[in-house]
């Protein structure tokens, strides 16, 4: 874990209208105040998301942008307006990775790099000093839900041994079984959607999540 970091447990939305994103960001709101919200551009991925100009969240909130698009560059400029804290996009984008990294930091967004499962530190080890952020992917791209794969942990401890500072997060298949696992490991931040959104009492489990991992 990065130094004096104290593990953050962020509720996800991925939603596919604007009612759903609604009643997901009223779950999360209310249990969290950094979030995580999914876009998809139904390219990338195989499920679409509300555009960016539907995207918001309370005023009290942090939000962390996940940007599952094909092409994040075009959609620098809406990102900018919105502001988010952070915004996260993928390896496997067809986009010019530092430079969109640093138009995010010029407009005092922090910047964030994703891999998929099948994805290898080594790719992205030549550019992942100009994110802020790891993201660790191992669920179901565009859905809630998905499984934790633990030999993704050694990714992990890879990023760590070349970017000892960077923040490091894990979006897929987090609950009751690997939460902990998860923050021995060395993740920073755990990003969780199903888990939370499905339950019949969202509160409740995030509390044990906050429990488990000692918050």
């Amino acid at each position: 874990m990065a130094a004096d970091m104290q593990t953050a447990i962020c509720p996800t939305i991925t939603a596919f209208d604007p009612h759903e994103f609604r009643h997901q960001m009223e779950v999360a709101s209310s249990l969290s105040k950094r979030l995580h919200i999914d876009v998809m551009d139904g390219d990338f991925t195989p499920t679409k998301s509300p555009a960016l100009e539907q995207i918001w969240w309370p005023h009290t909130v942090q939000a962390d942008l996940h940007l599952m698009y094909k092409k994040p560059m075009d959609e620098l400029e809406k990102i900018i307006k919105i502001q988010p804290e952070l915004v996260i996009i993928h390896a496997e984008a067809e986009v010019h990775h530092m430079h969109f990294a640093g138009e995010l930091h010029k407009n005092g967004i922090k910047a964030g790099l994703a891999i998929l499962q099948s994805t290898q530190i080594e790719k992205i080890q030549d550019i992942m000093h100009s994110f802020d952020h790891i993201l660790i992917f191992s669920g179901d791209l565009g859905r809630h839900g998905g499984k934790a794969d633990l030999t993704l942990i050694d990714k992990v401890k890879k990023v760590r041994e070349i970017y000892d500072d960077v923040e490091i997060g894990w979006d897929g298949g987090i609950n009751e079984q690997v939460a902990e696992q998860l923050v021995a490991g060395g993740v920073d931040v755990l990003n969780i959607g199903g888990y939370v959104q499905d339950s019949d009492n969202p509160q409740n489990a995030y509390a044990r999540i906050k429990k488990l991992i000692g918050r």
